[in-house]
Parts: C-alpha cells; structure tokens; sequence
C-alpha cells in the first residue's frame, strides 16, 4: 500500500518517525549536508546557523527541514534526501507563504478614492 499525507494527523505521524526525526532519520542527514546552515540565507550571502542546546533548556528551533516537493502531492519522495533541504523559519514561511505582522502595500491599492 502507498503511503499518503494528506491529513494533518498523517503528517504528523510521518514528522515523529524515526525515519525523519530520528539521530540517522532524513532529517539529521539533511541538517549535517547542509552544514546546518539555511541554504536559502547562504544563496544570498548571508549565514544563518542553528541554535545551540543549552543543558536543561528547550533548544529553540532556528532551522527546518524543508520537502522541495512537497510531502501531500509527492509521497514517494518524503524520505529522499534530494528532495530536502535546510532552511531558516524565515524562509520556510516565506516559502509556504506565511506571512505574520505588517505586509507590504500593494502599490496600486494605496491610493483613496
């Protein structure tokens, strides 16, 4: 049977798998190819590295791991590492067109009539 993700509870199940979230998992494997650096950040000249874990504390999450095709429409490639890549928060909602706070204007609707 063909795995599916189509529902968030199918999505999650896959996120908390040893298969992507475990210490060989894709995921681990993604982070330490691209040198847990955004690769987004470094196409612009730009570093933005992962956070460090501080003993005792939650480490905050400054990178993920991001499906260039994504994991609903392309199931068959959810644990290829070709088709991942590590991004910072920034750029993975920029991405996935999630926008929080003040947006740009669009230039043609900021005239009052």
């Amino acid at each position: 049977m063909k795995a599916e993700y189509k529902t968030k509870a199918q999505q999650k199940k896959f996120y908390n798998s040893a298969a992507w979230k475990g210490k060989q998992g894709i995921r681990q494997q993604a982070l330490k190819r691209d040198n847990w650096e955004c690769q987004e950040c470094k196409k612009a000249g730009r570093v933005h590295v992962d956070s460090a874990k501080v003993e005792g504390e939650r480490k905050s999450v400054q990178l993920n791991v991001h499906h260039i095709m994504e994991l609903e429409d392309h199931p068959e490639l959810a644990l290829k590492l070709s088709n991942v890549t590590t991004v910072c928060l920034f750029h993975h909602n920029e991405i996935h067109k999630r926008f929080y706070g003040s947006r740009k204007i669009d230039e043609w609707r900021d005239e009052k009539w």
